[in-house]
């Protein structure tokens, strides 16, 4: 941008009537500058302008909240004078442009977002999204992503300990790639990112200032068009290594007297960073865009401000002790600069040396954005049906490999084997069992964090699916043992001014609010991406729900492999339905109803198998999710490489066979226990009011139900197995690795 340019409120993403709002409100015109850092922080992507008035009725508080939603990340107590920290970002328009430094950059600023807070990161999950595996995108996305993800956590030595991939052709144009982080924090040393006191510097510590990012925020809040590869510039360059120094030399810092607030440099930059920390604390700040060590010649103090260069964090220390606490940094081989200062009249004042350029209100910059609430109409709905419009397969057993084999069901492992999910030695439970458990070093206590996502019916009936984004996190939880504590989402969707994507981004939030009240579990922080969309076309509804769960003794903890000379025990109905489901998808049939949620059924089987577990009664679990029973059991097989052999009991006589195989319903949990067991496993199921089904037990090399199915444990590893690598999508910078 040259000096003589005039910006217009589109070329930074306000609109018409916000401008005339910001004029009204400073009774002059913002200069460019201005109206650049309104733009930043007045889009959707900082501002949450469309759905704030939605998020408050989500359910923030809890026995367990240290922190709720409104700092970088949300804390809770976990005992033993700690404290467990989480968040989850989604970083997907970078990612669709540039998708190895757009994943790497969002890893980054999610554990920036928790050692900001004082706490050490130590475990990192990803949610990701890609369009169907033929699409000629599809493979260098996930390569890209998959190769940025393990390049940064790998790199700054934070373990990748789970997630989930979905494939669909809804988001050939816009990948999703949401990351999630959880720290251990001394509960009594908690960062916030309020500034105080005024007189106080201000050090922006950490990497040079570069022209990378300018204005990422705005570019987060638009969809994406034929012009997307211009906005290459939008996108940040990370560096892990530079980002580990980062960590040590803050966490040293935690708790110390001197230190007074901390706020990394994520969105909007040193614009956010700053107007941010004043608006919290009630104050105002100055910064000297002089003082600002750049690493590119020429830069204005517009680019200074918009920049979005990674691994920088801004710090207020008490005067006087400035030097001391710049010694630290030093230390670690860290570069940091005095820019500015605290004030006490609520303005965020931007000079360049000797010239003022900006002077802005800090609590209007960060917090005026206009709310905006669309007009309630209801949408046109495809009308769903319940029945299947197709008969029953003959051959049953092909149809589970089939299911295997597919791109959504089959074994992730030529992925997460990418990425170090042993480092820092917390990790009990590797990837690939639907909920990680973690150690926590010096307790005897363990956490576990389990994913939670269904676009295929949130797309069908969005007030059921997300409760079922909540029911699966906390269900998968429950898989090992622990009690949900708290949950962290990313609510994934496309423009908010689409009545039918208002109305989705509505009814998904209220199905998350009902079953988080149902289920006990308040939401500790989060982040909405809006403006998923390609050419017009939005994504699917795509809620992601990261549960945290509290293991008082990590010993007593479930996998979800079997073991030989188990009984197998379906908890909760045995019937399902067939719509919504990988095998509707499978079958070509996209109009299908999605089971119906009984969160109080949800709620007593998900306390049954913790006590269960926690009893040391249950030894294997497993939630049946996608793909239904069959696939379940299956997933038990392979992880265990021990068979199983169902019985057809008389309960399953009324039952459509294709659907007690493979539709999906909530509310059900396969668990694995020793037959000298089944009394007492029996009546602590009754106590909860839980339906039981005895499944079979297990032994051999073979997966078979009744004469529905038979299917060999080493074919259905071959086609499980190896899928990813056949279509060609686990290619990643070193290339594609197979099962081991």
């Amino acid at each position: 941008m040259r000096a003589a340019e005039r910006l217009t409120p589109g070329t930074v993403g306000l609109t018409e009537a916000e401008y005339r709002h910001i004029c009204e409100s400073l009774e002059r015109e913002p200069n460019n500058l201005e109206l650049g850092m309104f733009g930043v922080l007045w889009s959707e992507h900082c501002s949450y302008k469309h759905s704030k008035p939605l998020l408050r009725r989500l359910p923030t508080t809890g026995a367990h909240v240290l922190q709720g939603p409104g700092e970088n990340a949300g804390a809770v107590d976990i005992g033993h004078g700690l404290a467990a920290v989480m968040k989850i970002e989604s970083h997907n328009h970078p990612s669709a442009v540039e998708p190895l430094q757009g994943a790497a950059t969002g890893v980054g600023g999610i554990l920036r977002d928790i050692f900001t807070m004082g706490a050490r990161p130590i475990a990192l999950m990803d949610a990701l999204c890609f369009g169907d595996p033929g699409h000629p995108r599809t493979g260098y996305l996930l390569g890209g992503v998959v190769g940025g993800i393990g390049f940064y956590g790998n790199c700054v030595g934070v373990p990748t300990v789970g997630g989930s991939v979905t494939f669909d052709a809804c988001y050939n144009g816009n990948p999703l790639v949401n990351a999630l982080c959880l720290g251990i924090a001394d509960r009594d040393r908690i960062f916030t990112a309020r500034a105080q006191g005024p007189g106080n510097p201000v050090l922006l510590v950490g990497s040079a200032t570069g022209r990378d990012g300018i204005a990422g925020a705005s570019f987060a809040s638009v969809e994406l068009g034929a012009e997307t590869e211009e906005r290459r510039p939008a996108v940040q360059v990370g560096n892990p290594f530079l980002e580990k120094l980062l960590i040590e030399a803050c966490l040293e810092l935690a708790g110390h007297p001197d230190v007074v607030a901390m706020q990394d440099l994520g969105a909007a930059g040193l614009t956010g960073a700053s107007s941010e920390m004043a608006a919290h604390g009630g104050c105002g700040i100055e910064i000297d865009v002089a003082a600002v060590s750049r690493r590119e010649a020429g830069m204005t103090p517009f680019e200074v401000m918009l920049s979005e260069s990674q691994e920088r964090m801004l710090i207020v220390v008490r005067a006087g002790a400035e030097q001391d606490v710049r010694a630290v940094f030093d230390r670690w081989g860290l570069h940091s600069d005095l820019i500015g200062r605290v004030t006490d009249d609520g303005l965020v004042r931007i000079h360049d040396g000797a010239n003022l350029v900006a002077e802005l209100p800090a609590g209007y910059l960060s917090g005026g954005t206009p709310e905006y609430q669309p007009p309630v109409m209801q949408p046109s709905k495809p009308t769903l049906r319940s029945e299947a419009p197709f008969s029953v397969p003959d051959d049953l057993g092909a149809v589970l490999l089939d299911l295997l084999a597919s791109p959504n069901l089959c074994s992730r492992r030529s992925l997460f084997e990418q990425y170090d999910h042993m480092v820092q030695i917390n990790t009990i439970v590797p990837p690939g069992e639907g909920s990680a458990v973690l150690r926590v070093k010096g307790t005897p206590s363990g956490l576990v964090l389990g994913l939670g996502s269904n676009p295929r019916a949130c797309a069908a009936d969005p007030y059921t699916g997300g409760a079922l984004a909540v029911a699966e996190a906390c269900r998968n939880v429950a898989c090992a043992g622990a009690r949900p504590i708290a949950l962290t989402d990313c609510l994934n969707f496309g423009d908010p001014e689409r009545v039918g994507v208002w109305q989705a981004l509505t009814a998904v939030i209220e199905g998350i609010r009902e079953a988080c009240v149902v289920l006990d579990v308040p939401i500790i922080s989060g982040n909405v991406s809006l403006y998923n969309e390609t050419e017009g076309a939005p994504i699917d509804p795509t809620p992601v729900v990261g549960a945290l769960g509290l293991l008082e003794d990590v010993t007593k903890h479930a996998r979800a492999a079997f073991e030989p000379s188990q009984e197998v025990w379906l908890l909760g109905p045995l019937a399902a339905e067939l719509g919504a489901s990988e095998y509707a998808a499978w079958s070509g049939w996209k109009s299908g109803a999605p089971a119906a949620l009984d969160l109080d059924l949800e709620r007593r089987v998900q306390a049954c198998v913790r006590e269960l577990v926690e009893s040391g009664l249950v030894t294997t679990a497993t939630d049946v999710a996608d793909g239904g029973l069959a696939v379940a059991l299956a997933e038990l097989a392979l992880a265990g490489n021990v068979g199983i052999e169902a019985d057809l009991a008389a309960e399953w006589g009324s039952i459509r066979p294709d659907a007690a195989l493979f539709g999906e319903a909530g509310s059900r949990i396969i668990v694995g226990f020793d037959p000298a067991y089944r009394t007492r496993v029996d009546t602590i199921a009754r106590q909860h009011r839980v339906p039981t089904t005895r499944l079979g037990v297990t032994g051999g090399k073979r997966i078979t139900i009744g004469d529905w199915l038979a299917v060999d444990i080493d074919e259905a590893r071959q086609r499980w197995s190896g899928a990813l690598d056949r279509i060609g999508a686990a290619q990643g910078p070193g290339g594609a690795h197979g099962d081991s």
